[in-house]
């Protein structure tokens, strides 16, 4: 379905390398001793995931039994934002129903100054970097058959025309020769967003998970809205779009995308790139060096896209 592109953007981010996470032997006795606890035997091995871009706990753990688990974790004191985060997480996947083709979350523990969220553990490894297309195909297979059983989108969740009414303002912020065009289409994009199903919105290769038959569950509920059924399909596009691969061919092809209006979809495109535009300009945080050239890369892609579609020059 999807063939490659002469120009990819190159990159030198390290995919898969991008966290500086904290080691189980740095976790508290104290921590350690729940976690050994609630997954009912000594761990004997952790093997930190260094994707992403938090600095929490985010190791598989195998134990004295056998058993393996995946395990997140971060102190209320020393990293709260990211400790709130995953308490957040922990309520959102809550709500998600049976079939959802994520990780199950077992058990969370909120005291003692420390969120830790235990998960079952998942036989699988991140898409290859660059895309190729038989990951992309079964990664966008698993965001259809989400918002199928997203759809109706449970409660509790925020709508993605409230979560995103401050990203047109960026464009304010932006020094861009289409700045003014791309603040017009972002304008646009509450009746383009607005739906009834739960996005993930974070659909990238660092969320995802490709198992030995070839299926793909997505990870890290910790941004989802109440939306469009086909943005996370299209959201999926920005890293292949990125590493070379013919995204309009695919989304001719979609079974969602396909039927979304060209203007609706290039709204998103700006809505989004207003977004990576200004992000990637902050100041890189220590606990995470490569977030914003990750972010930046994106902001590439996405305007090169846009551009192609809208038939801008580009330098």
């Amino acid at each position: 379905m999807d063939g490659v592109t002469a120009v990819p953007l190159p990159t030198r981010i390290p995919h898969g390398h991008t966290a500086r996470r904290l080691e189980w032997v740095y976790l508290p006795p104290h921590i350690r001793g729940e976690i050994e606890r609630r997954v009912g035997s000594p761990v004997v091995e952790a093997s930190s995931r260094p994707s992403g871009f938090t600095p929490g706990f985010a190791s598989v753990l195998t134990c004295a039994d056998g058993s393996r688990h995946f395990v997140k974790a971060a102190s209320q004191k020393a990293q709260r934002m990211f400790a709130d985060a995953y308490r957040e997480e922990a309520r959102k996947l809550a709500l998600l129903p049976d079939g959802v083709p994520a990780p199950r979350l077992r058990w969370l523990h909120d005291a003692d100054d420390w969120v830790v969220l235990g998960f079952e553990y998942v036989d699988g490894r991140a898409p290859a970097r660059p895309w190729v297309p038989d990951e992309l195909a079964a990664a966008s297979a698993m965001a259809v058959e989400v918002a199928a059983l997203l759809t109706p989108a449970p409660k509790g969740i925020d709508r993605a025309v409230d979560e995103f009414a401050e990203w047109p303002g960026h464009w304010d912020r932006v020094d861009h020769p289409r700045a003014a065009d791309c603040a017009a289409l972002a304008a646009r994009y509450a009746d383009v967003v607005d739906g009834d199903t739960l996005v993930h919105t974070d659909i990238r290769d660092d969320n995802l998970l490709v198992r030995p038959d070839g299926t793909v569950v997505m990870c890290d509920w910790n941004w989802p809205v109440v939306g469009a059924a086909w943005l996370d399909s299209l959201f999926l596009l920005i890293g292949p779009r990125g590493d070379g691969l013919d995204v309009e061919a695919h989304i001719a092809a979609h079974p969602l995308l396909a039927s979304v209006p060209p203007e609706s979809i290039d709204v998103a495109l700006a809505l989004v790139l207003g977004y990576f535009s200004v992000s990637a300009a902050l100041p890189v945080p220590p606990t995470s060096p490569h977030i914003r050239a990750a972010q930046a890369w994106q902001r590439d892609v996405l305007h090169d896209w846009l551009a192609e579609r809208r038939g801008w020059p580009t330098p």
